[in-house]
């Protein structure tokens, strides 16, 4: 279950990787680097839960490997139907709707997951990581023009 929740996930970051190169340069890179963010801490906790289920390491390492192979293909799919505005516009309806739905129903819980430590500390970490997360979007949105200029020159 586990890798089909990731494989989903994972076409789904590759769909607006796609999308968004096929839109823009600028906001490809932008869409990339925050996917990149998110993607590298859920790959190795998704590897953690293989490897404590027991599954073997080759095994789990194949598994990631071909969850992460569906990002390739979403990264196929949106290019392909990245320079159509409609499909565009679609597109990103789909995946912020996802990513929503995975933030809310699948995140946001886990952070309070662990009854043991309901520490102050605890919930600065989590705040601090958040809060990270915002500012790196926040900056690519507020620099997108300067962006742009590193990549036509």
């Amino acid at each position: 279950m586990v890798l089909m929740g990731d494989g989903l996930h994972n076409f789904a970051d590759g769909l607006a990787i796609g999308v968004s190169f096929g839109s823009s340069l600028t906001t490809g890179f932008g869409t990339a680097i925050a996917v990149l963010c998110h993607e590298l801490p859920h790959e190795i906790g998704d590897f953690a839960v293989l490897r404590r289920a027991g599954v073997s390491l080759k095994k789990a390492l194949f598994f990631n490997a071909i969850s992460g192979i569906l990002c390739m293909f979403g990264v196929l799919v949106g290019l392909l139907i990245g320079g159509f505005v409609l499909f565009t516009n679609m597109s990103y309806m789909f995946i912020a709707g996802t990513f929503l739905y995975i933030s809310l129903v699948d995140m946001i819980p886990e952070l309070s997951e662990n009854k043991e430590d309901d520490s102050i500390v605890n919930f600065l970490i989590q705040s601090f990581g958040i809060l990270i997360g915002v500012g790196i979007m926040a900056l690519i949105a507020i620099f997108e023009s300067d962006i742009q200029h590193i990549f036509d020159n």
